[in-house]
């Protein structure tokens, strides 16, 4: 490999490289938030924090990596506008045509790391993410409950245990609030046991007493109730989702299954590539400025288009599960017009027109 095909390509890769650790930690932030929300709710048990945490990382990487590839280029081509590496590379005859090789060097294999992220490794981590906490909420009884702290229940109340044994079936100080209408019921007990009955969770209280009375107003309708025993169901922290949706199926089985949903989800893990690939291409010509010239502007031109790809993706995918758009178009419509827009902008880079000469 020639001298400045490996410096250009170094480059190109260490500021693709940084821009993705960027991106990345930003990613991390939300998707923690999102995990502690729903931990906060019951919906993901808390010892699933680390892998969650994880899979669905790696469910986001087709979405970063387009837009990591982008701004990591566009920076290195900006970077070398500004030291006026690139004029001196023109004045010896090195073109935006001569950038394409070092550009393909790194762009070809962030593009087949993403194909391979959106046609498999995305999938899979969907699919084990959701496989992991219906999993852990069919074995853990106690699914988002904690001791010690008000747990908010997913048909509106609250509960409350004060102790709690190593294995979660036996309660000790247990306070529930639920609204059912008009009408509120609170229950309390001195000891509980939690247990399955044909799959539901129920909550067995021992000792306790049970107020039965209106939500709001004025109205003295109470009833109290002194019990030895009171059996509760609690809801489940978490539907149960179908693990056969087109979501969480493989490539090969998309590819053999009928139906819009399919068809969608197909076109959704096909479109990654192809946008980073016609992102690549764009962002030679968009990098190209003066020495003295601010690069905000390029960059704020390259997320919008980022982010103009992506929401017409997403739109696509909707029309095509809806039926609204016929399934042989899918999203070539938009695929195939940013990779050709993007192949014309790097073709006419660099190119100077002259005016015809009047005979």
């Amino acid at each position: 490999m020639p001298k400045l095909d490996r410096y250009l390509s170094s480059e190109f890769a260490r500021s693709v490289l940084a821009s993705l650790l960027i991106l990345v930690i930003v990613s991390l932030g939300g998707v923690f938030a999102d995990l502690v929300g729903e931990m906060a709710i019951g919906k993901v048990p808390p010892p699933l924090l680390l892998s969650q945490l994880g899979l669905r990382l790696l469910g986001y990487l087709p979405l970063i990596l387009p837009l990591a590839l982008l701004l990591g280029i566009l920076l290195a081509i900006g970077r070398m506008y500004r030291d006026l590496e690139m004029p001196v590379l023109a004045a010896v005859g090195v073109g935006p045509r001569r950038l394409l090789r070092p550009l393909m060097i790194v762009t070809l294999p962030v593009v087949a790391f993403i194909a391979a992220c959106a046609l498999w490794l995305g999938p899979w981590a969907n699919w084990m993410a959701k496989s992991m906490v219906q999993e852990a909420n069919k074995n853990l009884l106690v699914a988002g409950l904690e001791p010690g702290r008000f747990t908010p229940m997913s048909n509106g109340g609250v509960a409350y245990v004060g102790v709690m044994s190593t294995d979660g079936t036996k309660l000790q100080r247990i306070f529930i609030y639920r609204e059912r209408g008009d009408r509120m019921d609170v229950a309390t007990a001195r000891s509980g046991e939690l247990y399955r009955d044909h799959g539901a969770r129920v909550l067995a209280l021992v000792d306790g007493f049970r107020v039965e009375g209106p939500a709001s107003g004025n109205r003295l309708d109470f009833r109290l109730m002194r019990y030895r025993r009171n059996e509760v169901e609690l809801p489940e922290v978490d539907p149960p989702s179908r693990l056969d949706a087109p979501q969480y199926r493989s490539t090969p089985d998309l590819l053999r299954m009928r139906g819009n949903e399919a068809h969608a989800e197909l076109h959704w893990r096909i479109a990654p590539g192809v946008l980073a690939f016609a992102f690549a291409l764009m962002a030679i010509p968009l990098g190209r400025s003066s020495p003295r010239q601010s690069r905000h502007g390029a960059l704020l031109l390259a997320f919008l288009a980022y982010l103009v790809g992506i929401f017409m993706a997403i739109l696509g995918v909707q029309w095509l599960a809806e039926g609204t758009l016929p399934a042989a178009l899918g999203l070539w419509w938009l695929l195939l017009p940013l990779l050709g827009l993007g192949a014309w902008a790097y073709a006419r880079d660099g190119r100077t027109f002259w005016p015809r000469r009047r005979r």
